[in-house]
């Protein structure tokens, strides 16, 4: 499979964002990046198990009408909900509406809270999981599904009561918050490896 891919624009991509504009948008200015805003981290790890089992291309299309769905992922916010939140979701058709995920993210949220006290933001929780690896795969290499950082993490977000945080969710999950640089060498936008990525 050909790894790299020339857009209409010129620019040289990874294959895997194709042609739609949404995707090119997402691969050029969010995956690979390091973030670090407690809510988007949050956000990211409820899109990541609301992704399960469908494209992510999906989930971006419905992005903002989840974002709206759930307060903006406020933690905060999110934490409170009760059944009757769960209920307006369910009949929500902007997103994804699977019981069972929708709680996991009420859920996650109250332990994200928790992780906040203990390390004083999630960014400070995740940082230690961070890949050692160079940035970048060669064009010939197959993107992994997993990590030992990524098993690892997701172990521990077990143990402390989170749900829907299985290794290759992880795995997705430290790609797009930049935890592990994924781009093929060759792509004109990886992000920038002197200095640190933007933080956001």
């Amino acid at each position: 499979m050909e790894r790299l891919r020339v857009g209409a624009d010129g620019v040289t991509r990874c294959w895997w964002c194709g042609d739609d504009p949404l995707y090119v948008d997402y691969h050029d200015h969010e995956w690979g990046h390091r973030w670090t805003a407690d809510d988007r981290l949050f956000e990211k790890l409820c899109l990541e198990g609301f992704q399960a089992g469908l494209a992510w291309i999906t989930i971006l299309r419905k992005r903002e009408h989840f974002r709206r769905a759930f307060d903006r992922f406020d933690i905060e916010r999110v934490a409170a909900y009760g059944e009757a939140d769960v209920q307006r979701l369910l009949g929500d058709a902007g997103i994804v509406r699977h019981r069972g995920k929708i709680t996991s993210a009420i859920g996650n949220a109250r332990r994200a809270r928790e992780l906040v006290a203990e390390f004083g933001s999630l960014a400070g929780y995740v940082e230690q999981f961070r890949s050692p690896r160079a940035p970048g795969l060669s064009p010939g290499a197959a993107i992994p599904a997993t990590s030992p950082e990524s098993v690892a993490m997701s172990n521990d977000l077990k143990r402390r009561g989170w749900t829907f945080v299985g290794p290759t969710t992880m795995y997705a999950f430290m790609q797009s918050m930049g935890l592990v640089d994924d781009h093929i060498d060759g792509c004109q936008r990886r992000p920038p490896t002197i200095g640190g990525a933007v933080s956001r």
